[in-house]
C-alpha cells in the first residue's frame, strides 16, 4: 500500500516558547483512505526564532513493524488488550493439550515472554483430545476461557466449553471448569467467541450440520447469552454457500467482532486448512437485530487470501486488538510455504503474524495482503512553526 501524500501543517507559537507539534498525522493513501501514523519530528529551538518568522520542519513518518510472524507454531491466536495495561496472547498449542497464556507490556516484549500452562488435557472423557482455539475474555470482573476439546474416546467430539478465572492476573489463579455451551444440538463445534453490543452479550461459534455426512457443513451460529457460560436460542448466522468457502471442505469458522462507524463486522474463515483458506466478511447495522441472519450481510469475495508475494499460505483464524497508539491490528496465522505432507491439522507450521487494520472511506475494514507494507515513499511530513 503506497502513501499518496501527507499534507504539511501550520503550527504556531509565543515567542520563546517551543512549538507543540503532533505526535501522530493524517496521511492520504491509495484507494481514497486516510489514516494516521505516529511522525518523529526535527529538533527546533523556538527561542532562538525572532517574532514574526517562521521555521520549516520535517517529520518522519513511520508504521509501528512486528516481526514476522510475530510467534511461531500457535495457530488461532488471540491477542487481547487490559484495562490493567498488559497485552495477553494466547493460541492452540501444537500438541492440542494444553491452554497457554503469556503477558507483556507491550507488543513488542509478547514474543520473549513467558508462556506459562494454565490448563492441562484431562486424562480420559471429554476435554482429552483436540485443545483447540482458546479465546480470552474478561467480562463482570472475572476472566473467561473459550476453548474447543474432542473425547479421548471420540476425538472428534468437538464441543465449546468455558473456564473461569477469579484471579487479577489470569496467568495465576485456578481455572474452574464451568462446562461445555448449551448448544441447541450436538455436533462438531467450535471457535467461540463473545462480545458486548447495547448491554447484551452475545457469543458466535461453528458447528456442523451432521445430516450432510459426504461433506458436513460448518455453519456459524449467533446467541445471545445468559451468563458467560450459558446460551439463549441458538440462532443459524452463515453457511459456506459461495465457491471460496467450499475448497476442500464446506467451512465457516473462526468468527471474530469488530464494530466500527455504526457497522458490526464479523471476520471469519472458510475451506480447507491448507493454502486455499481464507477469511470472509459479515456487515450489520449496529441497530439491527443481530440475532437475525437477514441482518448480516456477506462480502460475495473473500477479504484476505493467500499471497504468493509474502510466501504467506492459508491466512486465517483472526482475533482483533489495538496497539500502543490505539490503531486497529489484526492477528492471523499463515504457513511460510504451500505445499504440505498429510493432515494439514498436524503441520503446525502455522505461525501467529499481525498487521495494522485501516479503514475505507466508506467505514468498511480494509485487510490488504498477508505481510503487507505500508510505502511511504521517502515522503515526509512538513510543518510551517510561526512565531508570534
Amino acid at each position: 500500500m503506497k502513501v499518496t501524500s501527507i499534507p504539511s501543517l501550520t503550527v504556531e507559537t509565543n515567542q520563546g516558547q517551543q512549538p507543540t507539534l503532533p505526535s501522530y498525522v493524517e496521511v492520504e493513501l491509495e484507494d481514497n483512505m486516510k489514516a494516521k501514523f505516529p511522525v518523529n519530528w526535527e529538533n527546533v529551538n523556538a527561542t532562538e526564532i525572532k517574532k514574526g518568522e517562521t521555521v520549516e520542519l520535517e517529520g518522519t513518518v513511520y508504521q509501528r513493524d512486528y516481526p514476522n510472524p510475530f510467534i511461531e507454531q500457535r495457530a488461532d491466536p488471540y491477542l487481547y488488550k487490559h484495562t490493567d495495561g498488559y497485552y495477553y496472547f494466547t493460541g492452540s498449542y501444537p500438541l492440542y493439550d494444553r491452554v497457554v497464556l503469556r503477558r507483556a507490556k507491550t507488543i513488542d516484549e509478547l514474543p520473549q515472554a513467558e508462556e506459562v500452562i494454565v490448563w492441562t488435557k484431562h486424562e480420559s472423557g471429554i476435554l482429552s483430545e483436540h485443545i483447540w482455539a482458546p479465546e480470552l475474555h474478561y467480562i463482570n470482573g472475572k476472566w473467561y476461557l473459550y476453548v474447543a476439546g474432542g473425547d479421548k474416546d471420540d476425538v472428534w467430539a468437538i464441543r465449546p466449553y468455558v473456564f473461569e478465572n477469579s484471579s487479577a492476573n489470569p496467568l495465576e489463579g485456578k481455572w474452574i471448569e464451568k462446562g461445555q455451551i448449551n448448544t441447541s444440538f450436538q455436533s462438531f463445534s467450535l471457535d467461540a467467541t463473545t462480545f458486548e453490543h447495547d448491554g447484551k452479550r452475545y457469543l458466535i461459534w461453528a458447528q456442523k450440520v451432521e445430516e450432510f455426512s459426504d461433506n458436513p457443513i460448518s455453519n456459524l451460529y449467533i446467541a445471545e447469552m445468559e451468563n458467560p457460560w450459558t446460551i439463549k436460542e441458538q440462532h443459524f448466522l452463515s453457511t459456506p454457500d459461495i465457491p471460496w468457502e467450499q475448497y476442500g471442505f464446506y467451512v465457516n469458522e473462526g468468527p471474530a467482532v469488530i464494530k466500527n462507524d455504526g457497522k458490526i463486522f464479523i471476520a471469519y474463515s472458510g475451506s480447507a486448512t491448507d493454502d486455499r483458506y481464507s477469511m470472509g466478511l459479515l456487515t450489520a447495522d449496529e441497530n439491527s437485530d443481530l440475532l437475525n441472519a437477514d441482518s448480516w450481510s456477506k462480502s460475495p469475495e473473500p477479504v484476505f487470501v493467500t499471497s504468493e508475494a509474502t510466501s504467506e499460505y492459508g491466512p486465517g483464524h483472526n482475533s482483533f486488538s489495538v496497539d500502543e497508539d490505539g490503531f486497529d491490528i489484526f492477528v492471523y496465522h499463515a504457513r511460510p510455504y504451500k505445499e504440505i505432507e498429510g493432515n494439514p491439522l498436524y503441520d503446525h507450521n502455522r505461525h501467529a503474524r499481525m498487521q495494522r487494520l485501516f479503514w475505507q472511506e466508506d467505514g468498511t475494514p480494509y485487510f490488504g495482503y498477508p505481510g503487507e507494507k505500508v510505502d511511504f515513499n521517502n515522503q515526509k511530513v512538513k510543518a510551517t512553526i510561526k512565531v508570534n
